[in-house]
């Protein structure tokens, strides 16, 4: 069946960077119409995203309302709206310092750092973002507190990140993987030496699958958005997967179509067949 005869989802959800935004880093007038027209008819929109939940705040903003996000490549389920963290799946002490013995030897010159949450998304109590000395950031004016090594691994996390810069995330996954096993959930949202771990089985679609549940949505009732390989899950899962134009081919192998670029309105594009 063509992707245009697909009756109206239930529930939409869109990964954030290189999907939602544009360019620009911004959401773009017609895709945020696209999003206020769906949410006003009564059709729940979700954020899917690896950002934690403490990025989230400028994605409100320029969306105009607060919707339901699955946080952290779906490790949390964080609502926007009351900022609580509903849900975290964490990784264990023990095995983020059993994850970062074969990252050493697997990866030489890799650092680490780890993503945490706490009651709220700037939960004050709890130090967010703690990378061990000399972790190499792969975006600007990071937010990290820098602590020891084993103070990194010393706390459960809901994300645990390795970077090397020398090398392609794509690279880093290959070496890793069989070394991991099913031990964590192994995926990356950018191709310049940067992966990120989670629990066994917690992916975006792992978590956007507790939010149908709350709504008791079917997966077949769901249209999701995104652009890398940590969206695959949750485009395979979704009844109609859309990648975008500038998207990785992992995530366009695992699309049912694809839509313009994120730079070309490409989640606005296909939200207006139905509003």
């Amino acid at each position: 069946m063509p992707a245009t005869s697909r009756t109206q989802p239930r529930l939409v959800a869109s990964d954030v960077d290189g999907t939602l935004l544009d360019e620009h880093e911004r959401v773009s007038e017609r895709t945020r119409r696209a999003v206020l027209a769906l949410v006003n008819d009564g059709t729940p929109f979700v954020l899917s995203t690896g950002r934690p939940p403490r990025w989230i705040s400028p994605v409100v903003e320029g969306l105009g309302f607060a919707p339901m996000c699955v946080c952290a490549n779906g490790a949390v389920i964080y609502d926007s709206g009351t900022d609580k963290i509903l849900d975290a799946k964490t990784l264990t002490s023990d095995t983020l310092h059993w994850l970062a013995d074969i990252a050493y030897r697997a990866l030489p010159g890799c650092g680490l750092a780890a993503e945490r949450v706490g009651a709220s998304a700037h939960d004050a109590a709890t130090p967010q973002f703690v990378s061990s000395p000399g972790y190499e950031h792969a975006w600007l004016n990071p937010d990290n507190t820098e602590v020891s090594q084993d103070e990194v691994l010393d706390v459960p996390a809901v994300k645990l990140l390795i970077r090397l810069s020398s090398a392609s995330s794509g690279d880093m996954v290959a070496a890793l993987a069989p070394l991991i096993g099913d031990r964590a959930d192994l995926t990356f949202s950018t191709d310049n030496g940067l992966i990120e771990l989670s629990a066994p089985g917690v992916t975006k679609a792992s978590g956007l699958a507790i939010v149908a549940e709350r709504l008791n949505i079917a997966a077949s009732d769901i249209v999701a958005f995104g652009d890398m390989p940590n969206d695959v899950p949750m485009l395979t899962m979704a009844g109609l997967g859309v990648a975008m134009g500038n998207a990785h081919p992992a995530a366009i192998a695992a699309a049912n179509e694809v839509t313009t670029s994120n730079a070309d309105d490409g989640v606005a594009r296909v939200l207006e067949r139905w509003w």
